[in-house]
């Protein structure tokens, strides 16, 4: 059951930033995803670590500004090792839309962490490459 519950959220993480044919990204969701106090970190080409509010304002604005269409980001292998209430999911991933009127299509690795709470299985922690 936990390797199901994990895939739902990871999938739900991912599906936050979509706005495909016109419709608005739900990027606030990914606060119920996090623990308190979560982070999120991009580690190249430009390192920067975010609380949850600092990842989320600039991607729900762009994604709503009308900058960035057609977007999506997706998963396309993942592995995950459960470990009685602490898990790791480490995949790739692509990603495509239109920005600022080009399309881009781009992709790379992300690693999650999460834990048992008691209200279920939320995101610790969250890292990626962008591989460009």
């Amino acid at each position: 059951m936990s390797k199901i519950e994990i895939d739902a959220i990871a999938a739900e993480f991912f599906g936050a930033f979509d706005n495909r044919g016109g419709k608005a990204a739900d990027v606030a969701r990914i606060r119920r995803l996090f623990i308190p106090g979560g982070v999120i970190v991009l580690t190249g080409p430009n390192y920067t670590v975010y609380t949850v509010d600092e990842f989320i304002e600039p991607r729900e604005r762009l994604l709503a500004d009308g900058r960035l269409v057609d977007f999506s980001e997706w998963e396309t292998s993942a592995r995950t090792e459960i470990a009685g209430d602490i898990a790791s999911r480490f995949g790739e991933y692509r990603k495509a839309g239109v920005l600022d009127g080009e399309p881009f299509e781009g992709g790379g690795t992300k690693t999650i962490q999460f834990v048992r709470t008691p209200e279920g299985w939320r995101i610790a922690a969250f890292s990626w490459y962008d591989q460009l």
